[in-house]
């Protein structure tokens, strides 16, 4: 079978030559069967049909067989075999003899079957004639069919643009109804942006993005949209900051107003329950600025809308940053908060400086606390303390600085008014005040130093226009007057007629006067601190202790250092001294009457006599000394001795007599003086005239002493020894003052008597008669009295003068030699 397929293929192959073929089945086995495909069948046996090849039947007869017998299909193979044996011409020929013999047949063919022929065209023609009439009929059927229904396909085709006209408008009536809501919400986010409505925007995008836009995924505009809804976002988010950065502006223009109005209706709610006296509420609407009547009606925090606070932070919530808004918040009111706390530069020049400063510092917490109850979480207690902790210490800081620049008492006690109710607002609104409170008290110590300072301007001009004189009244009205201003009772001076004379000067009762006034403002700071009646008298004592003690010593130490100051005056201010301290008992029952607390010699410092003008005293002391000195210079300036004197004149010189006159009159004055000063004074005069004696004696200025000279300062000596033993001042102890003019003595006793020998005895030993008198002072005065006698020409014709320059020879050289071993 595998060689009859490959038979078949080469016959069907148009290429293949009939030659091999017919060549390869002449080989072929007998009794096999070769199909040909295109009608033509060959079937041969051998034992019934000899090879076609073989037989003696010219090749284009075979030929023309297999072109009738076959289909067209194997004309190219016997084309190519014609072709081949190059026999196309006899081919040909045959072609037209065989085409011939079919015509012959064809028309022997016709004539027999004419007869049906001719009918079947008989038959034919009536059809046509038929089919004429038929076609002229469709003709005008069809002609009358197309003119009718040329309208129809017009109506139709209208017809058909209407339902899809109808089609597109239900579709885009559909499109529509789903685009509308999604544009609607659109449009209505732009006018909620537009109106600055930015938290209902953000919800209407949210709803916009989330359930709108899906449905209209397909449109061109949902995806620009989409594309917009993150600018938008940042838009809102920008806006809303903008609108929060201008509240921040806004609060902090507005944080004084928040600020006064708060402290006003703290005012007022300290005025309802009776906490402060009608006196400081008029104070405080005085040092307020005045508001509109509806401002005055309306809370701290209905005067600024804090909106923009609420939308921004629900605004960051939605966006999930809510955490962020909250720092920034925090930031920036911490920021706000430093700048708020930077007091002005010229703060402490008026009470307006104070007022704004914490008015603001009011305004700022009132709004924390508004934000921290309303916030939702906004602001927390932690930071709102700590914020407040940060705070009071700047606020203690700044308020101690400047109070500390204040000199004016009564601005003082406005900044006090005004830190109280300060500490009233805040501690209302639960912020803890105790320091401002302690601060409080060390401004209460600033004002008593203020007050001080006000009282030594007080005391020096009282002391400036003071005579220093006893007062001397003329009538009963003015001998009450002077009792009403000061407390002095004296029964012997109550019988005296007039004019009578107090024994102080009128600086007693002025001072008197400024001291009950000076307690009297110290009470006014103490008032409303909520300070124990003890506290208060402890305070008041303390700082009129301090008053009598310091400030009013301080300007009689002052007083005291003038030059113009008498002597006799500063003997005056003592007394008036004395009496001051006298008058103190009548300062603390004063005292007591005020803050009703009992006192026993607490502003006599315990008690202690001549305490409290202890530093006044001294000075006062020391003045009298200076002045008693200066003046017994004078006197001693006036010595005239005439240092070559033979004889003395027999009684003191006139310079001595003077001055003890003088002393006389001047320790009779200080009668009134207390004790201790009059005795100082005293022993200072003694002990001064006793060196200012001996100085002259042994300066260098004085070359000479005659014997006589030195006779007649023995007797000026004796009659200043007689005034110090005549007790010229009582208390002192016998023999006190002569101790001034011991040394003094010893030497003239010496040279007096011309006793050396006891002098060399017992020089070195405590008990010697003259351990007071030094070799160096006793060569001094010797060699004097030996210049002296080298004038006297006369004195060498005497024995006894002889004898007594070879003594004084004797007695220098053993001066000298004492003098050096004694300085060795």
């Amino acid at each position: 079978m595998q060689n009859h397929d490959i038979l078949i293929q080469e016959i069907e192959g148009i290429d293949d030559y009939l030659g091999p073929t017919f060549r390869y089945m002449r080989y072929m086995k007998p009794g096999c069967q070769y199909f040909l495909k295109s009608n033509i069948i060959i079937m041969s046996h051998v034992s019934q049909r000899p090879n076609v090849l073989s037989t003696s039947a010219p090749k284009y007869e075979h030929l023309l067989f297999e072109i009738e017998s076959t289909d067209t299909s194997s004309v190219g193979l016997v084309i190519r075999a014609i072709y081949d044996g190059h026999e196309h011409q006899k081919f040909m020929e045959k072609l037209d003899e065989r085409i011939k013999s079919h015509d012959k047949e064809i028309e022997r063919m016709c004539n027999h079957h004419y007869q049906g022929f001719i009918d079947s065209i008989r038959e034919l023609l009536q059809v046509r004639s038929l089919a004429q009439q038929l076609n002229t009929e469709i003709l005008d059927l069809d002609t009358r069919i197309s003119a009718s229904t040329t309208q129809v396909i017009e109506k139709g085709e209208e017809l058909v643009k209407a339902r899809k006209v109808e089609s597109n408008i239900a579709a885009a009536i559909d499109s529509l109804t789903t685009c509308l809501p999604v544009l609607a919400a659109y449009a209505k986010l732009q006018r909620q942006l537009k109106d600055k409505r930015y938290y209902p925007a953000l919800k209407t995008l949210e709803h916009l993005e989330s359930f709108d836009l899906p449905k209209v995924k397909n449109y061109r505009f949902s995806s620009q949209i989409t594309e917009q809804i993150p600018l938008l976002r940042e838009n809102i988010k920008d806006a809303s900051m903008s609108d929060l950065r201008f509240f921040l502006e806004n609060i902090r223009k507005y944080s004084p107003k928040i600020g006064e109005v708060a402290m006003r209706h703290s005012a007022e709610q300290l005025v309802n329950e009776s906490e402060i006296i009608g006196k400081k509420k008029k104070k405080i609407q005085q040092s307020s600025t005045p508001i509109n009547e509806g401002e005055d009606e309306l809370s701290a925090q209905d005067l600024m809308d804090f909106s923009p606070v609420y939308r921004c932070m629900h605004i960051y919530t939605v966006l999930r940053e809510g955490d962020t808004f909250k720092s920034y918040y925090q930031q920036q009111r911490h920021q706000q908060a430093r700048l708020v706390l930077q007091p002005p530069i010229n703060m402490h020049e008026s009470i307006i400086g104070y007022q704004t400063y914490l008015h603001g510092i009011i305004g700022f917490f009132v709004v924390e606390d508004h934000i921290l109850n309303t916030g939702n979480g906004l602001t927390t207690r932690l930071y709102l303390e700590e914020l407040w902790a940060m705070a009071l210490s700047k606020i203690v800081n700044a308020l101690r600085t400047h109070s500390a620049y204040c000199t004016d008492a009564t601005l003082i006690l406005k900044i006090k008014n005004l830190i109280m109710l300060f500490n009233t607002t805040l501690r209302n609104y639960g912020y803890p005040v105790g320091q401002l409170w302690d601060l409080l008290q060390e401004i209460r110590v600033h004002y008593n130093e203020v007050l001080m300072q006000h009282w030594v301007q007080l005391f020096r001009d009282i002391l400036d226009e003071d005579n220093f004189l006893p007062i001397q009244v003329s009538s009963q009205e003015e001998y009450n007057q002077i009792l009403e201003s000061f407390p002095y009772h004296d029964p012997e001076l109550e019988k005296a007629r007039f004019p009578k004379k107090f024994p102080f000067s009128m600086m007693v009762p002025k001072v008197y006067h400024q001291v009950k006034e000076f307690i009297y403002a110290c009470l006014k700071f103490s008032e409303d601190l909520n300070l124990t009646q003890t506290e208060i008298d402890e305070m008041i004592t303390k700082s009129t202790n301090l008053l009598l003690t310091r400030t009013f010593s301080g300007c009689l130490s002052s007083l005291f250092r003038k030059p113009s100051l008498a002597l006799l005056q500063v003997v005056q201010i003592i007394i008036n001294t004395g009496y001051l301290e006298s008058s103190t008992k009548y300062l603390e029952e004063f005292v007591s009457n005020i803050t009703g607390t009992p006192h026993d010699g607490q502003l006599s410092c315990g008690g202690v006599k001549s305490a409290m003008f202890r530093v006044a005293r001294d000075d006062a002391e020391k003045q009298i000394c200076d002045k008693l000195e200066r003046k017994l210079d004078e006197f001693l300036e006036l010595e005239n001795y005439d240092w070559i004197l033979a004889e003395p004149q027999g009684h003191a010189s006139g310079f001595i007599t003077d001055l003890i006159a003088f002393l006389q009159s001047t320790f009779t004055c200080f009668t009134n003086l207390p004790a201790e000063v009059a005795q100082v004074a005293c022993k200072s005069a003694c002990r001064h005239i006793a060196e200012a004696i001996l100085n002259i004696l042994i300066s260098e200025d004085v070359k000479q002493i005659s014997m006589g000279a030195l006779q007649q300062v023995n007797l000026d000596t004796i009659q200043c020894e007689q005034f110090a033993a005549s007790e010229p001042v009582l208390g002192l102890p016998e023999g006190i003052l002569l101790q001034y003019f011991a040394q003094l003595r010893q030497l003239l006793d010496l040279f007096m008597t011309w006793d050396w020998p006891t002098y060399f005895h017992d020089y070195g030993h405590e008990s010697s008669k003259y351990h007071l008198v030094t070799p160096n002072m006793a060569i001094l005065l010797l060699e004097k009295l030996r210049e002296s006698d080298k004038k006297n020409v006369f004195s060498v014709l005497k024995k006894s003068e002889r004898d007594k320059k070879k003594l004084m020879e004797t007695v220098l050289k053993q001066l000298r030699q004492l003098a050096q071993t004694t300085s060795q």
